[in-house]
């Protein structure tokens, strides 16, 4: 399959042409509407320093469904300590650029160029991105960030610092969700971490699917608004 070269126009090739490693297009910018159009359509950027901008459609494609996320005993002892806060969108820009500290390997840097940092942040203060903290003695020592549209968060990135602190922040995420109706978690890439708290992986075909069962309005449900030290009690 060629790799089409975007225009100036918002527009995507059909996802179902990418490339057998999930490559898409190459160009474009990073544009608030042309990002939102790239997820509902299930294609997310993702490229290095230097490099052109390049938009990824995978499949299979690893997934949570909110209500089935699960954590180990392990974990679940390990949260009923109040070792930790809870926040969501009150350090977006801290979480994300924490995010971009984290390596990808030996040697290969982040993916999180300056100029995806500064997309991002735009598409937080626009009401659509939103980050999870976990804060230790007021210190920020996990969290996570990505893309909310309609009934489905399209998770990015996440950090840790401290033992469990990503974990925890993923935990109330999917339980958060739960309660906001939110039908899916697109993780995108299949790592045993997320196997083991319920991912799946489902076709590229059956992720189109549920992209148009559960977005069908691209309203931003503004700033996230949860302050809670662990144990968790009613949400």
């Amino acid at each position: 399959m060629p790799v089409f070269r975007l225009t100036n126009d918002i527009i995507f090739p059909r996802p179902e042409l990418a490339e057998e490693n999930g490559l898409l297009a190459v160009g474009g910018d990073l544009s608030a509407g042309r990002i939102l159009t790239a997820y509902r359509l299930g294609i997310f950027p993702w490229y290095s320093d230097g490099d052109p901008i390049l938009w990824w459609f995978t499949s299979p494609r690893l997934i949570i469904y909110p209500e089935q996320f699960r954590i180990s005993k392990r974990l679940a002892r390990y949260i009923k300590k109040p070792l930790y806060r809870i926040t969501m969108d009150e350090a977006f820009a801290k979480v994300i650029k924490a995010c971009a500290s984290v390596t990808r390997g030996e040697g290969e840097g982040t993916w999180l160029t300056s100029e995806m940092i500064e997309a991002y942040i735009n598409l937080h203060e626009l009401g659509y991105a939103h980050s999870v903290e976990c804060w230790h003695e007021d210190k920020l020592i996990g969290g996570l960030y990505g893309v909310g549209l309609d009934r489905v968060f399209f998770g990015e990135s996440m950090f840790t610092t401290m033992s469990n602190g990503s974990k925890i922040a993923l935990a109330t995420l999917a339980r958060y969700l739960t309660m906001r109706g939110y039908q899916m978690i697109d993780c995108q890439m299949k790592t045993d971490h997320l196997l083991r708290y319920g991912a799946c992986e489902i076709s590229g075909r059956s992720f189109r699917k549920h992209l148009e069962d559960f977005i069908q309005q691209l309203t931003p449900d503004g700033k996230w608004k949860y302050d809670q030290t662990y144990p968790p009690g009613n949400m």
